[in-house]
Parts: C-alpha cells; structure tokens; sequence
C-alpha cells in the first residue's frame, strides 16, 4: 500500500515539474566545410590571377612607353646648315653658272666655234680675258667647296660618333629607328656635298679645255688677220 502511494507521489511531482527546453546541439559537417574551403581556395586564385594579368598589363604599357619615347638628339639642324654652306658657295658661281640659260649664253658668246673675219684684236683679246676670268673663278670655286667638304667631313666624324652612341643607348624602337635616320641622313649629306664638288671640279676642268679650244681658234684668228688678202703689200713700179 506505501509501496503505490510512493509511486503516485512522485508522478504528481513530476507532472507538477516545470519543463525545460533541450539546448541545440552545433553538428560539424565534414563534406560542407571542405566544399566551403575548396571554394575559398578558388576566390583566391582568381584573384591572383587577376593581380598578375593587372601587372603584365602594366609591364606592357612601360614598354610600350619606352619605344614610344623620343630621341633627344637630333643631328638635322646641322646636316642642313653644312648643305646650305655648300649649295652657297655653289650658287657663287660666276660667268659659266650651274644654270643652263646662263651657260648657253656665257658659252656662246666667249667660246665661239669660229671668229668671223672682221673680228678685231680688242675683241680677241676681250674674249681671251674673259676666259681667263671663267677658269680663275671655276678653279676658284672648286677650291672653296673642297675646303668646305674637307671641313664637313671634320664635323661628321664626330657628329657619327654621338649617333652611334644614341643608337646604342636608345631604351625603346622608336629611339632606335630616329638614331638610324639621322645616321642614313648624314650619310646622305655627305653624298650630296660629293656631287657638289664633283660638278664643281668638272665645271673647272671643262672650263679649261674650253679656254683651250677657244685659243686654238683664236690663234686661227690673229693669223688670218695677220695674213690678210694676200695684198697688204704693194711692189713700187
């Protein structure tokens, strides 16, 4: 009988017992935490990947930078200076000119094929002076333009060596590419003053046998005139 009343009493007591909430469990997931860890890993990697193509593209743009920059040097002012020297000294040139209208006429007029027979001595002797006067100038010339070339030449062995320096230093292709045109420039310079004195030192030599030639038919000229019809001397009766 105390035996069931002790049993109802604690049925009562435990019924009359508030009732308290069972705490949440936290459960580690092994598979969701690798995917979360493998996906971390990706981001990662990406975004190195976006740092190292960021930086190539920064390294293309110097360079790109670098054969873009210009050459401080230029050589052109002086390459054209030394030709304007050259192309004066050429444009000096008196009597028989580097002009064709100018030559024709000069040509004409002091070196005739033939003297007609009522040439005069002073007309002779004008001629031959003003002949004289052509190759003294040609000579003349021809020395001015050697000397200017010689001097020129001076100038461009230095103006080469600090071309080659450029060239040699240049950091990018478009430097580069401006030292090589300036070097074929003042290589072409200096074939241009050659032909200038080349056409000097022929204009002086063709001269000179034109004085000759003229001289020929000069003398032909004062012989006639020496000899005259046969009839300058007359025998008294």
């Amino acid at each position: 009988m105390k035996r069931h009343l002790g049993v109802a009493c604690l049925a009562v007591c435990l019924a009359l017992a508030p009732i308290q909430p069972v705490q949440a469990l936290t459960v580690f997931d092994p598979s969701n935490y690798s995917q979360n860890v493998l996906q971390a890993a990706r981001a990662l990697q990406q975004i190195n990947n976006q740092i190292r193509s960021l930086q190539n593209q920064v390294l293309m743009l110097q360079n790109m930078a670098k054969h873009l920059e210009r050459l401080d040097y230029s050589s052109l002012g002086a390459i054209q200076a030394a030709l304007g020297r050259i192309n004066l000294l050429m444009a000096q040139a008196e009597g028989i000119a580097f002009r064709v209208d100018r030559t024709e006429q000069e040509f004409a007029r002091l070196y005739p094929k033939e003297y007609a027979a009522t040439v005069t001595t002073d007309e002779l002797a004008r001629d031959a002076r003003g002949r004289w006067e052509h190759s003294m100038d040609a000579l003349r010339q021809t020395m001015l333009v050697q000397a200017e070339v010689v001097q020129n030449v001076e100038a461009d062995s230095g103006e080469l060596a600090r071309l080659l320096a450029e060239s040699q230093a240049a950091i990018g292709s478009l430097q580069a590419q401006q030292a090589t045109n300036q070097l074929m420039a003042l290589s072409t310079k200096q074939q241009l003053q050659t032909q200038e004195l080349v056409a000097a030192q022929y204009r002086a030599e063709a001269l000179e046998r034109a004085r000759a030639a003229a001289a020929q038919e000069q003398a032909r000229a004062q012989f006639d005139r020496f000899l005259g019809d046969g009839k300058a001397y007359t025998p008294l009766d």
